[in-house]
């Protein structure tokens, strides 16, 4: 068989092209237009904004609207708004915006999604339709436009899904802690439900009940970001742990690979599926882009031992050892490599192991230190500097544009097109 020697795409430095600078408050969430030089946010400062890319360059806003009410949209004078402004509005918290119908759902702190249509030209959105959906505020908001269903998870522990035609609400699911992440698969109706304990749940959605299908943590923070690809059929996890975890859900075998390239917690992820490239950002500013079309092997286990594995040296806590050795007890590490419990003087030295995800210099004994190869230390990731602390990302992968928001309360539009080599 012929080897394939077709050009594959490589990541490049992210181009800025970008900024909107025009907030007053954080973006919690905010969206590319496909086909338009157009985004959209929902801000702490409870304002929905539609930002169009004018003749000058710049982009200002043609859409700018005030979330009101328990149903979102009174329809009250300026001077009424003023006035009662502060028992009315509510901030928005997320948003989900599908291209084909034009139709956006604005989740709020207050439990309630407001759904909206905007028109074609993105200068006008109309009030369609209001759920009030959690008890809290609404953390994740997601169309479904193939079930014509509104999933959604909040503050208060709980995951659920409306019909959008009829506004009903089909079900719900209690978690056991705050729900920070969600992905759902089309063709197999699997939510994937990531929460605060760390802990991932995934469900099986029917019209008007659900069944657990199975739970994995391995994560030790907050899972903060999911992101699933349905064709590798592989789920990505973000956490506060500031690791990523790539779990084989296709492969059944319970595969988990960790990449670890992040100083921060780990704020979005995107997978690029015709590069075949995971995008995260994190609180640290760090933009990654890791090539995701390496064969990447698993993290081991770490073992237990009452001495070094290495040079049988008992560890502090190895009493009888120590005594009977008439030796100091030694503080226990282990091989990142390896996974063996070993002594710091078996342990010296540090390298980076990118096929195990770690980028970043790492703590491995001295035999595997000698039996890692200079092509084994070979990056799988690039880095680059978003140079604000981000919140908020999202892909378009029509024309390989990624967005970030920040703490800076920024938004910046950057061009991820990779080159050919």
């Amino acid at each position: 068989m012929a080897a394939d020697i077709s050009p594959r795409p490589q990541a490049r430095r992210p181009v800025l092209l970008s900024r909107i600078e025009a907030l007053q408050d954080v973006v919690n969430t905010a969206a590319i237009i496909p086909k338009e030089d157009g985004v959209i946010s929902v801000s702490q400062d409870r304002t929905v904004r539609v930002w169009l890319k004018r003749d000058s360059g710049q982009y200002w806003p043609s859409v700018y609207h005030t979330m009101l009410g328990p149903a979102g949209n009174p329809q009250v004078s300026d001077w009424e708004i003023l006035q009662i402004s502060s028992l009315l509005t509510t901030p928005c918290s997320c948003m989900s915006f599908n291209p084909e119908t034009r139709r956006l759902s604005v989740g709020m702190d207050n439990g309630v999604i407001s759904e909206f249509i905007l028109s074609e030209d993105y200068n006008k959105m109309t009030p369609a339709r209001t759920y009030q959906a959690h008890q809290g505020g609404v953390t994740v908001v997601l169309f479904v436009l193939e079930m014509e269903w509104v999933l959604s998870t909040g503050q208060d522990k709980s995951f659920t899904w409306h019909c959008s035609e009829s506004g009903q609400q089909l079900g719900t699911y209690r978690t056991t802690a705050w729900v920070s992440g969600l992905q759902f698969d089309v063709e197999t109706r699997h939510a994937f439900v990531g929460d605060h304990s760390g802990q991932v749940t995934i469900l099986k959605l029917e019209q008007d009940s659900c069944s657990l299908v199975t739970t994995f943590k391995g994560h030790t923070g907050n899972v903060t970001a999911l992101c699933w690809d349905p064709v590798q059929r592989v789920l990505f996890s973000g956490s506060s742990d500031h690791s990523i975890i790539m779990w084989d859900i296709g492969g059944r075998k319970g595969t988990a690979i960790e990449l670890q390239g992040h100083n921060e917690k780990v704020q979005g992820l995107c997978y690029a599926p015709h590069t075949r490239q995971l995008i995260s950002c994190g609180s640290d500013g760090g933009i990654v882009v890791w090539n995701m079309d390496v064969t990447r092997q698993e993290t081991p286990e770490w073992l237990d031992s009452d001495s070094c594995q290495r040079c049988e040296q008992p560890f502090f806590w190895n009493f009888k050892q120590m005594w009977d050795s008439k030796k100091i007890g030694l503080r226990q590490h282990h091989c990142r490599k390896c996974g063996q419990a070993v002594c710091g003087k078996c342990s010296s030295k540090r390298s980076t192991i990118p096929l195990m995800g770690f980028e970043f210099e790492v703590r491995v004994c001295d035999s595997c230190h000698e039996s890692i190869t200079d092509e084994e230390r070979a990056p799988t990731a690039t880095f680059h500097d978003s140079k604000h602390a981000v919140v908020h990302m999202h892909y378009e992968p029509t024309r390989s544009w990624l967005l970030t928001s920040g703490a800076d309360k920024v938004i910046k539009l950057w061009d991820m097109t990779p080159v050919v080599s």
